[in-house]
C-alpha cells in the first residue's frame, strides 16, 4: 500500500534506539547552545558557539556544522552585520564605454596594451578605501 521496501522498514525499526539516543544527545547539546546564545545576547553564530563548547570540558569536541544544524532546528540565528557597498551608480541614459581591448588580454610588445580595475577595501568605521590598478598585459 505504501510502496515501501520491506528492508527499509526493518532498517527503520532496527535503528529506532540509535535515533532516540541521537535526539536526546542533540537536546542536551541544544540546551547548552541556548545557554551560550543567551549569555552572548544572540550575537554568536555556530562557529563561535562551537569554539565555546570546545573550551568547555563537559562536552566532547563538536563540529560547527553540527552546532549549525541544531541551531537551525531550534530557530537560533547569530547576528550578522552585513556591510553593503554600492560601487557602481549608473545614471539612466548614460552611455557605456566601449571595450577597446576586445577581451584580448595579451600583447606582443610592452607598453602597448594596459588594463585597469578599481576595487574597494572596507575600513574601520564603515568607510572604504579605493584601490585602482593599471597593468601592462605584456
Amino acid at each position: 500500500m505504501l510502496k515501501l521496501n520491506r528492508s527499509s522498514f526493518y532498517k527503520w525499526v532496527q535503528t529506532r534506539e540509535k535515533r532516540r539516543l541521537k535526539m536526546c544527545s542533540d537536546a542536551l547539546i541544544g540546551a547548552r547552545i541556548k545557554t551560550i546564545f543567551d549569555d552572548e545576547h544572540g550575537l554568536y553564530g555556530a562557529k563561535r558557539i562551537a569554539a565555546s563548547l570546545k573550551a568547555d570540558t563537559d562536552f566532547p569536541p563538536i563540529n560547527h556544522k553540527k552546532v549549525a544544524r541544531i541551531m537551525k532546528s531550534m530557530g537560533l540565528k547569530g547576528f550578522t552585520k552585513r556591510r553593503r557597498c554600492v560601487t557602481t551608480r549608473r545614471k539612466p541614459g548614460h552611455r557605456v564605454m566601449p571595450d577597446l581591448v576586445g577581451r584580448r588580454f595579451t600583447a606582443d610588445r610592452p607598453n602597448h596594451v594596459y588594463v585597469g580595475d578599481i576595487t574597494y577595501l572596507p575600513c574601520k568605521g564603515g568607510k572604504n578605501m579605493y584601490l585602482a590598478t593599471v597593468i601592462d598585459v605584456y
